[in-house]
């Protein structure tokens, strides 16, 4: 579930940026570079920018959460936290273009190192990928021993040994027989990660 939502932190802080260009009025410092992007296009809108430019902040927010979640880095959720919340108390509080400035700065900073740390998560996942999809299953009861090709896309809780003709089921907290009797835990478990 989180991974559909790993995104938000990027959409966010770069629909922001993109609002704050769009508004030289209010952003005197990206006004040269939206004149030469022909956003002065959007001036009569410049109202109805700064509620876009907030949402995008908010968007970010929440993106950054979402981000937390997957990767649990705190200095990048602090960093994602805390610029928004310059952004905010600069609207609505004290109102201050550096600390509006700061703000995004920071928003961009928490977006690079969430991605940063995406991609060090799938090349950790890609290190462990290998599924193992053949195991070595024992029966309990007469000790056989068989290969059999474990199925990927589901848990198989039942398995008769083809010995003794004992019918086995998992062990408590074991969600297959392959886990409970085999030498493999089954490919759903095989691909359970601690990140992403």
């Amino acid at each position: 579930m989180i991974k559909k939502f790993i995104f938000l932190d990027k959409l966010g802080t770069i629909g922001a940026i993109f609002a704050a260009v769009s508004c030289p009025a209010c952003f005197p410092l990206f006004g040269i570079v939206g004149t030469v992007l022909g956003l002065g296009i959007l001036r009569p809108y410049e109202g109805l920018l700064m509620y876009v430019f907030l949402s995008f902040v908010l968007i970010a927010l929440l993106g950054n959460i979402i981000a937390f979640r997957a990767h649990r880095n705190a200095l990048i959720l602090l960093i994602g936290i805390m610029s928004p919340v310059l952004i905010f108390f600069a609207f609505f509080i004290y109102f201050s273009y550096g600390l509006i400035y700061a703000g995004l700065g920071g928003l961009s900073i928490a977006s690079a190192l969430n991605y940063l740390e995406g991609r060090k998560c799938k090349d950790r996942v890609k290190l462990t990928e290998k599924i193992q999809l053949i195991s070595i299953i024992q029966c309990p009861k007469c000790g056989f021993k068989k290969q059999e090709t474990m199925p990927t896309g589901s848990c198989q809780f039942f398995y008769e040994c083809t010995n003794c003709k004992a019918r086995l089921k998992p062990k408590s907290g074991d969600c297959c027989v392959f886990c409970s009797y085999g030498d493999f835990r089954c490919p759903s478990k095989q691909k359970e990660k601690d990140c992403c």
